[in-house]
Parts: structure tokens; sequence; C-alpha cells
């Protein structure tokens, strides 16, 4: 009889064991943002308005660049501003389903727009460009978008430094891949403008980093 006891209250006690490991668990999940059950990863604060003002920070560069094909942009500009249309087409989509996916609010890219990121043209540097015409749209084209994807490096790293920011491995990764993507168009821009032919038309209109 005392080892059947024995038994009993042993087992009671492992099942109230796993019981509150499983509820810490969820806790857990619960506090760090991310759902139970494997259904998505972990996620922060930090990581939502990254999402949320990339949406805003990439629809812009997207205005920006369907100005070049009525603008007489070079060809190099055109190859440039088509890849930008892909690739930042492409993340926005991705961007809307993390969100949607985490029952995070969604914004519409036009709305987000204004919620000027940094490195984003002002209205005054919009209509600047805007106006231009050939090889003047060329270089105000880059030294633009030069800021602008300046303006997304800041915001990679503050999400790095926001707590809980960029630490999930799918998070990681994207912020990862802004730097490494951004960098390297920077860097090709910038000697695009190296090398084109200097307007009369001052550029003087961009803002600071």
């Amino acid at each position: 009889m005392k080892h059947r006891w024995f038994l009993k209250t042993a087992g009671a006690l492992v099942c109230a064991l796993a019981i509150a490991s499983c509820t810490k668990d969820k806790e857990q999940v619960a506090q760090s943002g991310g759902a139970a059950s494997g259904s998505v990863a972990p996620f922060s604060a930090a990581d939502v308005s990254f999402m949320q003002g990339m949406i805003g920070h990439h629809a812009q560069a997207l205005v920006m660049a369907e100005m070049a094909p009525t603008r007489g942009a070079s060809a190099s500009v055109l190859t440039l501003c088509k890849k930008i249309d892909i690739s930042q087409r492409d993340e926005i989509a991705m961007m809307r389903q993390w969100l949607a996916d985490r029952k995070q609010p969604v914004p519409d890219s036009a709305k987000a727009m204004a919620m000027m990121m940094p490195g984003m043209l002002t209205p005054a540097q919009l209509a600047q460009l805007a106006a231009a015409r050939d090889t003047a749209f060329d270089r105000l084209f880059l030294t633009f978008m030069i800021q602008h994807h300046e303006g997304a490096l800041t915001m990679v790293k503050t999400l790095f430094a926001s707590p809980g920011g960029g630490q999930a491995s799918e998070m990681f990764r994207y912020a990862s891949d802004v730097t490494a993507d951004q960098t390297a168009e920077i860097e090709r821009m910038q000697q695009m403008l190296d090398s084109s032919t200097p307007s009369s038309v001052s550029t003087a209109g961009s803002s600071s980093k």
C-alpha cells in the first residue's frame, strides 16, 4: 500500500511540475511578444516598429524610382531604378505579411510615407527631383537615393540598439540583408555619381543624414 501511495504521489508531483513548466514557457513567449506553439518566432516592439517604418521608407524609394522613365534618366539609372522597384516591392510584401502573421498593425504604404523615417526626402526634395530632367535628374536622384539608403542603415542600427531588437533569426537575417544590400548600392551609386557629368542644377536641397 505504501508503495502504491508513493507512486501515486510521485506521479502527481511530476504532472504538477510539467504543468508549471508549460505555463512558464507560455508566459515567457507572451512577454517577448511572440506566439506559443511555434506558430511564429518571438518578436519585440522594436521589430514591429522597424517593419512598419521600413514599409514607408521603401514606399518612398518606389516613388523616386518611378520618376526615372519620364525624366530622361540615363540607361544606368533606369537599370538601378528597375532593381530598386523589384526588390523593394518584394520586401514591402514580405514585411506586410510579417506584421499580419503576428497580428500587428499593417500600415498603408502612403500613410507610412508620412512617418518620415531617417533619410527620407522632404516634400520639397521630392518636388525638386520631380522637376529635374536628364543629367540633372540622374545626379539628383543618385544624391537623394544615397541619402535615402543611408537612412535605412540608421534604422537597422537603431533596431539592433533597442531592447530585444533583431534577435529572432528571421529579423536578424532581414535586417542584416538590408545593411549588406543598401551598403553595396550606396557604393555603386557613389561610383555612378562620381563618373557622371556635373550639372548646373544645384543639389543643395539634400538634407543631412
